[in-house]
């Protein structure tokens, strides 16, 4: 190797990095990635098992009137511990009338204002979409006052359980 060709190299300058080009694919790509992405909303409702049948007859006299929605594959059933059956909705058009449902579950707050549980109890091979159908249901109801639609709490204290046999 030559003299020469040691001095060319050594002498040689490192050429400068130009990253404005993906600077400019970065302030372009982040902010269409952040508007395009998806949140998803998580919602976690604390649930209870309904009462046990036995610890309830073994208490004081005093009965305690809870309420229950039966879901059932042809029908939904509204009762409590004390009258039994309530009302019984049947389907409409091969679908679940939860509109009806929840009308008479106002009914029910109307008449007992500070009951905060209700038990959903289901048939074994429910749907889960009907279960979180029969949830929203339950918890609240959207009511419109002057004007405007407000959502009002119905039984936010769910439990749920196994449906009793049905009977009919």
């Amino acid at each position: 190797m030559s003299v020469r060709a040691r001095v060319r190299r050594a002498h040689r300058e490192v050429p400068e990095l130009n990253i404005t080009a993906f600077m400019n694919l970065m302030v372009v790509l982040i902010p269409f990635l952040l508007l395009s992405a998806v949140f998803s909303q998580l919602s976690i409702l604390e649930l209870n098992l309904p009462p046990d049948a036995q610890s309830q007859a073994n208490k004081d006299q005093k009965k305690v009137r809870n309420f229950e929605v039966i879901v059932r594959k042809d029908k939904l059933v509204v009762a409590d511990t004390i009258g039994g059956v309530l009302k019984v909705i049947e389907k409409i058009d091969g679908e679940h009338d939860f509109s009806a449902l929840s009308e008479y579950l106002i009914k029910v707050k109307v008449r007992f204002p500070k009951k905060q549980n209700i038990s959903i109890l289901l048939e074994p091979d429910t749907e889960y979409e009907l279960l979180v159908k029969a949830m929203d249901t339950v918890r609240e109801v959207e009511v419109v006052e002057a004007a405007s639609v407000v959502k009002k709490e119905l039984f936010p204290q769910i439990a749920i359980g196994d449906a009793p046999g049905d009977a009919s």
